[in-house]
């Protein structure tokens, strides 16, 4: 009895060895953390340089589209102004020639007037001469009427003709004037504003 009690005493007092269980070591547990994290904002930067990139081309897009934009307000802009400048010169015409059709059938009174102060008053009786007088006050008045209304003739003899203010209905041959120089008016011109709106019928030097 006593044998047995010092027997499981002694197994007591020696220790007992364990064996160490070898623990697996799970797949990359041995990587460094540092390594992790480096992986991870590489991955990270990379996806935001491709937002970043189409971010860019967007802008890209936009800034061509409000060029474009742009480039079609600034024509239709200069179309209009073109517009309103080709109106107003159209109305300033209107206004300037709206009593041409007036003015040129006055003007074949005028002739009238001229054909009849040209008379000689040596040859008319004093009741015909005073009629004539009239008739020269009159037609001062009336060319001072057209002449505000922006009538003005045209005689050119001694110039070189012009077709464009001109028509030469006879020839002369002038021997100490040069040759296409008029010579005389046989009717006058008349511009309206700038604008021809009859001719000056008139001879021409022909040598």
């Amino acid at each position: 009895m006593e044998k047995e009690k010092e027997i499981k005493e002694q197994e007591k007092e020696q220790p007992v060895e364990k064996l160490e269980e070898e623990v697996p070591v799970p797949e990359g547990h041995g990587e460094d953390k540092k390594v992790k994290k480096e992986k991870k904002d590489k991955h990270g930067n990379s996806k935001l340089k491709e937002e970043n990139q189409k971010l860019l081309e967007q802008i890209s897009k936009l800034q061509e589209d409000n060029q474009s934009l742009l480039e079609k307000v600034k024509l239709a802009q200069a179309e209009v102004v073109n517009y309103r400048k080709r109106k107003d010169e159209e109305t300033q015409n209107m206004l300037k020639f709206a009593n041409q059709d007036l003015i040129t059938e006055l003007i074949n009174i005028v002739d009238n007037f001229e054909r009849a102060i040209k008379l000689d008053d040596n040859d008319l009786s004093d009741e015909l001469s005073k009629f004539l007088d009239g008739f020269k006050m009159m037609y001062a008045n009336l060319m001072e009427i057209l002449k505000k209304f922006g009538v003005e003739e045209i005689n050119r003899v001694g110039e070189v003709f012009d077709p464009n203010l001109e028509q030469a209905l006879m020839t002369d041959s002038i021997e100490e004037m040069d040759d296409d120089v008029v010579t005389e008016v046989l009717l006058k011109g008349y511009k309206l504003n700038g604008r021809v709106i009859r001719p000056a019928s008139v001879k021409v030097n022909s040598k």
